[in-house]
């Protein structure tokens, strides 16, 4: 598997491109913003992008989709429990977004979905707690966890959508998997799940 991170926007989120090295197919996750610099590593990696995966439906992961989905073709994913707070002008002006367009999914993301494209396969795991309709997706040894988890903290749920109870379910669930496994956050460096299980200090707070 081929795998690119690009960050992007004011915000600093985390973009990822994955391609399979059998078929040149691939997805791109959270493309919050930048979309011509992500259509250029899209070019550099030689992939078809078939899937535009959004692990929630914050502005600074989403507001690249409608115009990389139109440049590409690609199907745009998302859990439906986030299509109200994906169109939210109160949460633009909470975070000083500018947006006023419309979003709206191709696809649903639902717990337990398997989206597959060429050899890449990923499990969607819903993960409530930062939105409602936050996702997880978990691959072969990796897992992007968009604002979920991060190296050293875990995401707020203090925005429209958040819920604290939710947010330590989420975490319980995410922490109880393979140690070996690698955090592709949607902030921030890697880690993993046997780092952030012994050193992340927020988490003692949570699960």
């Amino acid at each position: 598997m081929l795998l690119e991170k690009l960050v992007v926007g004011s915000f600093g989120a985390n973009c990822y491109l994955l391609g399979c090295e059998n078929s040149s197919s691939g997805v791109v996750i959270d493309p919050g913003d930048e979309v011509e610099r992500i259509l250029q590593k899209i070019r550099e990696m030689e992939i078809n992008v078939k899937k535009i995966i959004l692990t929630h439906g914050h502005p600074d992961h989403i507001a690249g989709a409608n115009a990389l989905k139109e440049a590409t073709g690609a199907t745009v994913m998302m859990n439906p429990l986030d299509t109200e707070i994906a169109n939210s002008r109160i949460l633009n002006m909470m975070l000083g977004i500018k947006n006023d367009s419309r979003f709206e999914p191709d696809e649903e993301l639902l717990d337990g979905q398997k989206i597959v494209t060429g050899d890449i396969c990923l499990e969607v795991l819903h993960t409530p707690g930062h939105s409602r309709g936050s996702v997880c997706l978990v691959g072969d040894g990796y897992i992007f966890t968009g604002d979920l988890l991060f190296a050293g903290g875990i995401g707020r749920c203090d925005l429209p959508g958040g819920d604290e109870s939710q947010m330590a379910e989420s975490l319980r669930k995410i922490i109880k998997l393979d140690e070996d496994i690698k955090v592709y956050p949607g902030h921030g460096p890697s880690t993993t799940i046997r780092a952030e299980s012994r050193g992340n200090m927020y988490l003692g707070d949570w699960v």
